[in-house]
């Protein structure tokens, strides 16, 4: 009995043993069949398994890791692709491209500052010229007749604070209505807009006037919304362009720390590629622009809060933002000129030290402060452009004398801001 259990056994652990080894030599197989099929997939097995091990780097070394690998391939011209790899090579191309404002000679990288800088402070004609459009004069007439020749049909919560409101229009666009704690703020928007045009600043969306009247043809479709909103009666609101697919905006890393400069120094352009100058012309207009105005609501909040907030600098800049074609935008500037200049105090010292920050400027720009400095009209010619762009412009009303001297101040603050840089530079 227990030789034949013994027996039975020795019998029931060598099948067992005998199946063990039948499906472990079956997962080998399988297992070395998928590694054959990946294999031969050319590059599937790089897109589904690269993610993963290189997760902690950079957006950049990533596609440095792409031009690399698809180096080792260029030579294997007969190899038919059926895997989608140069579809997904072709994205990584072009999200590469949208860093730098769609255009591949965008991605040249600058050594030195020949082709960048003229006459030593002045960003180069070549640089003009690849600068993104944006709203041309052209557009923004075009806009301002569609814009008050329709009617609002809703409005809905948004554009920053409570009190304004994202308009949809009968022709199927939409616009910011800002309202304004007071009408000082609408009125800093409205003046910061016109003064833009006049110096030559592309980045401000269009801007109309519209007085807030549910028995006017405008804005009858939404007198319910209106009255919702508990805006006064007959006051003037601002309507801004509305701009989809805009990101965040950081401070470039020559004005990000306290001390470091944008000059027309190798130090400060060196191994820049085309795009990031070309977003760093836009920001010198940024802060010359900010000056003017003498608007805190930006850039200068920023350099204040470092006092607390070490990297403050190192997230996205308020009342800033950039369209898909690489152009900034500078939205929201309720608080430039007639606000701006009552607080001039509490903020003027944030306000020089951003400037004394840059000493390249564009040739337009500061074509146009020099004429209103050698003129002394700088007040007089945005009245002039006001009254003529802007109907409701009495409604609203305009810069104080002292306000307006203040501006003037300003202008000629920056003139000779430009000619001790030139002045400094002109040797280079």
């Amino acid at each position: 009995m227990r030789i034949a259990l013994a027996r039975s056994l020795a019998v029931f652990c060598l099948c067992a043993c005998a199946s063990l080894l039948y499906v472990w030599t079956g997962l080998v197989e399988i297992g070395n069949g998928r590694s054959k099929r990946a294999l031969g997939t050319t590059g599937a097995a790089l897109l589904t398994r690269q993610p993963d091990k290189q997760s902690s780097k950079t957006f950049r070394a990533l596609l440095e890791g792409h031009v690399v690998h698809k180096a080792r391939f260029s030579a294997h011209k007969n190899i038919s692709n059926h895997t989608g790899y140069g579809s997904a090579t072709g994205h990584l191309k072009v999200e590469q491209t949208n860093l730098n404002t769609h255009n591949s000679n965008h991605q040249q990288v600058h050594t030195g500052l020949h082709g960048l800088v003229e006459d030593g402070v002045f960003w180069s004609d070549r640089l003009e010229s690849l600068l993104p459009r944006g709203f041309s004069n052209a557009h923004a007439q075009s806009w301002k007749s569609e814009t008050r020749a329709s009617q609002i049909v809703s409005l809905e919560k948004g554009c920053g604070r409570t009190s304004n409101r994202l308009a949809r229009f009968s022709n199927g666009t939409k616009a910011c209505v800002r309202y304004g704690i007071n009408p000082d703020q609408v009125q800093g928007e409205t003046l910061s807009y016109y003064l833009a045009s006049l110096l030559g600043i592309p980045n401000l969306p269009p801007l109309v006037l519209s007085q807030v009247n549910p028995n006017s043809e405008q804005w009858s479709r939404v007198r319910g919304e209106v009255m919702d909103s508990q805006w006064s009666e007959n006051a003037v609101v601002s309507l801004t362009e509305w701009v989809s697919d805009l990101t965040g905006v950081v401070t470039p890393a020559p004005l990000r720390q306290e001390g470091r400069k944008l000059h027309p120094l190798r130090e400060d352009l060196d191994n820049r590629t085309t795009g990031e100058v070309l977003e760093l012309v836009q920001w010198t207009d940024l802060i010359l622009f900010d000056y003017l105005t003498a608007n805190f609501d930006r850039l200068v909040s920023n350099v204040f809060s470092l006092q607390w907030d070490s990297r403050v600098m190192e997230r996205d800049t308020s009342n800033l933002h950039k369209g898909p074609s690489g152009g900034l935008v500078f939205i929201d500037n309720e608080a430039g000129l007639v606000h701006g200049y009552r607080v001039l105090e509490m903020w003027q010292k944030y306000h020089e030290t951003l400037l004394s920050s840059v000493c390249l400027f564009r040739k337009i720009t500061a074509s146009r402060i020099f004429d209103m400095h050698r003129l002394q009209d700088a007040a007089a010619r945005l009245l002039i452009l006001y009254r003529d762009s802007e109907p409701l412009a009495p409604e609203l009303g305009f810069l104080s004398e002292d306000q307006a001297g203040i501006l003037q101040n300003r202008v000629d603050q920056l003139y000779k801001h430009i000619l001790n840089c030139k002045e400094k530079y002109s040797q280079f």
